[in-house]
Protein backbone atom coordinates (compact mmCIF):
# COMPACT_ATOMS: atom_id res chain seq x y z
CA UNK A 1 0.00 0.00 0.00
CA UNK A 2 1.27 3.40 -0.82
CA UNK A 3 1.80 5.35 2.05
CA UNK A 4 0.40 9.41 1.92
CA UNK A 5 4.48 10.41 1.55
CA UNK A 6 4.75 8.02 -1.06
CA UNK A 7 0.90 9.40 -2.80
CA UNK A 8 2.40 12.72 -2.32
CA UNK A 9 5.35 12.34 -3.95
CA UNK A 10 3.81 10.54 -6.52
CA UNK A 11 1.12 12.88 -7.22
CA UNK A 12 3.45 15.94 -7.51
CA UNK A 13 5.32 14.79 -10.17
CA UNK A 14 2.48 13.50 -12.35
CA UNK A 15 1.00 17.16 -11.74
CA UNK A 16 3.57 19.10 -12.72
CA UNK A 17 5.34 16.42 -15.83
CA UNK A 18 3.40 16.93 -19.50
CA UNK A 19 4.59 14.04 -21.27
CA UNK A 20 5.28 10.41 -20.62
CA UNK A 21 7.02 7.44 -21.48
CA UNK A 22 4.97 4.29 -22.31
CA UNK A 23 5.77 0.96 -22.76
CA UNK A 24 3.31 -1.20 -24.17
CA UNK A 25 3.97 -5.23 -25.36
CA UNK A 26 4.09 -5.52 -29.19
CA UNK A 27 2.81 -9.02 -30.92
CA UNK A 28 6.04 -10.62 -30.87
CA UNK A 29 7.00 -9.91 -27.41
CA UNK A 30 9.39 -7.17 -28.02
CA UNK A 31 8.17 -3.93 -26.21
CA UNK A 32 7.37 -0.81 -28.01
CA UNK A 33 7.77 2.80 -26.36
CA UNK A 34 6.18 5.74 -27.10
CA UNK A 35 6.03 9.80 -25.68
CA UNK A 36 2.58 11.02 -25.15
CA UNK A 37 0.85 13.71 -23.44
CA UNK A 38 -0.90 13.35 -20.64
CA UNK A 39 -3.05 14.32 -17.66
CA UNK A 40 -2.89 13.24 -13.75
CA UNK A 41 -5.72 12.83 -11.87
CA UNK A 42 -4.67 11.68 -8.21
CA UNK A 43 -2.52 9.16 -9.25
CA UNK A 44 -4.51 7.84 -12.47
CA UNK A 45 -2.65 8.80 -15.30
CA UNK A 46 -4.80 9.45 -18.56
CA UNK A 47 -3.94 9.64 -22.69
CA UNK A 48 -5.06 9.58 -25.96
CA UNK A 49 -4.65 7.84 -28.80
CA UNK A 50 -5.44 7.11 -32.22
CA UNK A 51 -7.99 3.88 -32.00
CA UNK A 52 -5.75 2.40 -34.21
CA UNK A 53 -2.69 3.22 -32.97
CA UNK A 54 0.21 0.42 -32.41
CA UNK A 55 -0.17 1.35 -28.79
CA UNK A 56 -4.03 1.29 -28.83
CA UNK A 57 -4.00 -2.38 -30.81
CA UNK A 58 -1.03 -3.58 -27.72
CA UNK A 59 -2.95 -2.84 -25.26
CA UNK A 60 -6.06 -4.29 -26.75
CA UNK A 61 -3.88 -7.50 -26.84
CA UNK A 62 -1.82 -7.24 -23.04
CA UNK A 63 -3.21 -4.26 -20.76
CA UNK A 64 0.32 -4.83 -18.84
CA UNK A 65 2.59 -1.12 -19.63
CA UNK A 66 5.42 0.66 -18.14
CA UNK A 67 5.80 4.14 -17.98
CA UNK A 68 8.40 6.74 -16.92
CA UNK A 69 7.09 9.97 -15.44
CA UNK A 70 10.54 12.98 -15.48
CA UNK A 71 9.28 16.05 -13.78
CA UNK A 72 11.35 19.64 -15.27
CA UNK A 73 14.28 20.04 -13.75
CA UNK A 74 17.49 22.02 -14.13
CA UNK A 75 20.08 20.18 -12.05
CA UNK A 76 20.58 16.69 -11.45
CA UNK A 77 20.45 17.19 -8.14
CA UNK A 78 16.89 18.08 -8.22
CA UNK A 79 15.97 14.75 -10.39
CA UNK A 80 12.61 12.91 -9.48
CA UNK A 81 10.72 10.91 -11.70
CA UNK A 82 8.67 7.84 -11.56
CA UNK A 83 8.48 4.14 -13.21
CA UNK A 84 5.35 2.79 -12.87
CA UNK A 85 3.88 -1.12 -14.04
CA UNK A 86 -0.02 -1.16 -14.40
CA UNK A 87 -2.76 -2.11 -16.42
CA UNK A 88 -3.92 0.10 -18.94
CA UNK A 89 -7.58 0.68 -19.53
CA UNK A 90 -9.06 1.99 -22.69
CA UNK A 91 -11.76 4.12 -20.63
CA UNK A 92 -15.48 3.93 -22.05
CA UNK A 93 -17.64 4.97 -19.64
CA UNK A 94 -19.31 8.74 -21.31
CA UNK A 95 -19.05 10.52 -17.86
CA UNK A 96 -15.28 9.51 -17.42
CA UNK A 97 -15.09 10.73 -20.84
CA UNK A 98 -15.99 14.20 -20.45
CA UNK A 99 -14.29 15.14 -17.14
CA UNK A 100 -11.24 13.54 -18.34
CA UNK A 101 -11.51 15.36 -22.08
CA UNK A 102 -12.09 18.39 -19.95
CA UNK A 103 -9.15 18.05 -17.76
CA UNK A 104 -7.41 17.75 -21.00
CA UNK A 105 -8.25 20.84 -22.65
CA UNK A 106 -7.70 22.46 -19.30
CA UNK A 107 -4.13 21.49 -19.37
CA UNK A 108 -3.67 21.42 -22.86
CA UNK A 109 -5.97 23.93 -24.65
CA UNK A 110 -4.91 23.15 -28.50
CA UNK A 111 -6.66 19.40 -27.75
CA UNK A 112 -10.06 21.07 -29.38
CA UNK A 113 -7.98 21.54 -32.51
CA UNK A 114 -7.29 18.20 -33.23
CA UNK A 115 -10.05 16.14 -31.76
CA UNK A 116 -13.82 16.59 -29.90
CA UNK A 117 -15.05 15.02 -26.83
CA UNK A 118 -16.84 11.75 -28.94
CA UNK A 119 -14.33 11.33 -31.34
CA UNK A 120 -14.69 7.79 -32.49
CA UNK A 121 -11.11 7.67 -33.98
CA UNK A 122 -10.09 8.98 -30.11
CA UNK A 123 -9.03 6.29 -27.94
CA UNK A 124 -8.96 7.49 -23.99
CA UNK A 125 -6.71 5.44 -21.87
CA UNK A 126 -6.22 4.90 -18.17
CA UNK A 127 -3.39 3.87 -16.36
CA UNK A 128 -3.88 3.36 -12.58
CA UNK A 129 0.00 2.26 -11.01
CA UNK A 130 0.25 -1.13 -9.28
CA UNK A 131 4.13 -1.35 -8.58
CA UNK A 132 6.58 2.45 -8.86
CA UNK A 133 9.58 3.65 -8.30
CA UNK A 134 10.34 6.81 -6.91
CA UNK A 135 13.53 8.29 -8.12
CA UNK A 136 14.10 11.53 -6.09
CA UNK A 137 17.76 12.90 -6.24
CA UNK A 138 17.12 15.45 -3.80
CA UNK A 139 17.83 12.60 -1.14
CA UNK A 140 21.13 11.61 -2.85
CA UNK A 141 22.76 10.40 -6.41
CA UNK A 142 20.40 7.45 -7.68
CA UNK A 143 18.00 7.24 -4.87
CA UNK A 144 15.12 4.89 -5.38
CA UNK A 145 12.24 4.01 -3.30
CA UNK A 146 9.95 1.23 -4.21
CA UNK A 147 6.62 1.26 -3.43
CA UNK A 148 3.35 -1.14 -4.05
CA UNK A 149 -0.86 -0.21 -4.47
Amino acid sequence: MFSTAQRQQIATVLSIAADCTIATVRPDGWPHATTVSFIADGLSIYFGTWSKSQKAQNIAADARVSVTVNAPYTDWNAIQSVSIAAHAKRVTDAAELERVFALMVGKFPQVGQFVNAGDAEMAIFRIDPEIVSILDYRKGFGHTELAAA
